[in-house]
């Protein structure tokens, strides 16, 4: 087996589907398995997928939310492939991608772990594909608003190089490499692992490497970064992080870079319940922000968008080819994916971002409307 895809669920069933399809295509002529980790999903996620893919994938179901470390450690002890693929389930990825960063690891046998060109919903490019160590100076730095050095902004987008932290969002590593570094650590229950993992690839004395091959990620999907809980999570894996690798360093190293942790923290808490004042006292009108869908696609289907479109209210208007679009902000572009291939999604989400669009996609299949915010059937 050359390549075991490794996804965690947990309450986004369409969109697993749509990256599981994603993936299907790019691995062609590449030997592989997909193996899908439920967390304990309330929204039927593990009858949707099995009636959907069947024996195409192994998916295994979990009686609790395990978090994101230890569902993917579960998955890895069963993954026989010589590469293993951490992929979030509110991705999709381009045809060329695997095919792309799996001939570079062929050809680097000392690149241990490997991230890619991730694009946000609006086209633009993640900062997140490339990052630099938080080591204590960079991290307060990180805190207080300064990431140029965090973010790696000096490395090219367009040249493959070495970075020191691989996004959880997809992390190809070698079965060498995990043999010898070892699997996530499960303290971290979500965000942080990958930071760890990638800093236990370095120390082993492999490589971490950026490739640009295109994805596209959602952010976030299957979590809620309006929660108290988030806030809570995240930071506390920044803590986490910080006392294992750093811990040793001097009361004042240390006590600066975790006041500054709580001060990002606590802001980020008044900031939200803020947002939530708001809400509750009617200053957001969800009829404004709601954003016009533009179809493009097959005859087929634009005669099933309409129908959606006047079942939910939606503005929307349709086309049959990419040249008679015409963005009004802010708009979603709305693709068939029946017709496009997702590497050329990507390629015409990077010109819709000065427009202020956003990229979404339509499946004939499970006739699922699929955008940043949510998805409509």
């Amino acid at each position: 087996m050359k390549l075991s895809v490794i996804i965690v669920n947990y309450n986004v069933k369409y969109y697993v589907e749509q990256c599981i399809d994603s993936v299907f295509r790019a691995a062609r002529g590449i030997a592989h398995e997909v193996i899908v980790v439920d967390n304990h999903s309330h929204d039927g996620s593990v009858d949707y997928l099995t009636r959907r893919f069947g024996e195409q994938i192994t998916l295994i179901d979990s009686n609790h939310n395990l978090g994101f470390a230890r569902a993917n450690n579960i998955a890895i002890r069963q993954a026989t492939g010589q590469y293993v693929l951490l992929l979030n389930p509110d991705t999709f990825v381009g045809e060329d991608a695997l095919n792309t960063v799996i001939s570079f690891m062929d050809t680097h046998p000392q690149a241990g772990a490997c991230g890619v060109m991730m694009h946000n919903p609006d086209g633009s490019r993640a900062k997140e594909s490339r990052r630099g160590l938080p080591t204590p100076y960079v991290s307060f730095l990180k805190m207080l608003g300064k990431s140029e050095r965090y973010y790696m902004s000096h490395m090219p987008w367009d040249r493959p190089g070495q970075i020191d932290v691989i996004s959880g969002a997809f992390c190809m590593l070698t079965r060498q490499c995990l043999d010898h570094v070892g699997l996530l650590d499960e303290t971290f229950f979500m965000y942080g692992e990958d930071i760890d993992l990638s800093y236990r690839v370095k120390k082993a004395g492999y490589e971490n490497w950026y490739v640009p091959a295109k994805i596209l990620h959602y952010k976030g999907e299957s979590t809620q970064k309006t929660s108290f809980r988030y806030v809570h999570v995240f930071y506390q894996a920044m803590l986490i992080f910080f006392r294992k690798h750093y811990g040793h360093l001097s009361f004042f190293v240390t006590l600066p870079v975790s006041m500054a942790i709580y001060l990002r923290a606590f802001i980020a808490l008044i900031q939200m319940g803020g947002e939530q004042i708001r809400r509750s006292l009617g200053f957001f009108d969800k009829k404004a922000a709601q954003p016009t869908y533009i179809f493009v696609g097959s005859n087929a289907m634009l005669a099933e968008c309409r129908k959606l479109a006047r079942r939910k209210g939606l503005t929307a208007t349709f086309c049959s080819h990419r040249d008679d679009v015409v963005i009004e902000r802010p708009a979603c572009v709305v693709y068939d994916t029946s017709v496009w291939s997702f590497a050329s999604l990507l390629d015409d989400a990077a010109c819709h971002v000065a427009q202020g669009a956003t990229i979404g996609t339509y499946s004939l299949k499970s006739k699922v409307l699929i955008t940043p915010k949510e998805t409509i059937k």
